[in-house]
């Protein structure tokens, strides 16, 4: 299986491209694992909310094929407990499952047609981060739910 994480936008923050950075790598021993930034819709000013919402889905939708498993960090998804992600990303494999893309939107979050292409939506937690922020913190538990699956000592750190 190979997992991606997309994002809209580029991380600035050198402390936040460290930590991604370091579990990106820490995730290659598991998982065929990347990370795709897309760029920034231009001339936001000059774009409603739904613009923009829109002209960030056409970047999105080039990025999904057909077979694709989709599944949208978002706000209104479903919670999960560190293990029990872990048991999420096994029977995505035990699922043959072959492309597990999980996206980090916008801040206005998702047009429609991103919502109607789902396949899930996961929550991270009740608080609200700030979309930089939450990159990190879903490597870091995607790395914590493979250190589950193969029973090494990292979760208990």
């Amino acid at each position: 299986m190979k997992i991606t994480l997309i994002a809209i936008g580029k991380t600035e923050d050198k402390y936040l491209i460290e930590g991604i950075d370091k579990y990106i790598n820490r995730l290659k021993h598991y998982i065929n694992f990347s990370f795709v930034a897309l760029p920034d819709v231009k001339n936001v000013k000059n774009l409603s909310e739904a613009q923009q919402k829109a002209k960030e889905a056409e970047l999105l939708h080039k990025q999904i094929n057909n077979g694709d498993v989709v599944i949208l960090l978002d706000e209104k998804g479903k919670k999960y407990s560190s293990i029990a992600f872990s048991n999420y990303l096994n029977k995505q494999m035990i699922g043959s499952v072959q492309h597990l893309i999980f996206i980090i939107g916008g801040p206005y979050g998702f047009d429609e047609t991103i919502y109607k292409r789902a396949n899930g939506l996961i929550s991270l937690s009740d608080m609200t981060f700030s979309h930089q922020m939450i990159r990190l913190f879903f490597v870091e538990q995607l790395y914590r739910g493979f250190s589950i699956l193969k029973g090494e000592p990292y979760h208990h750190a």
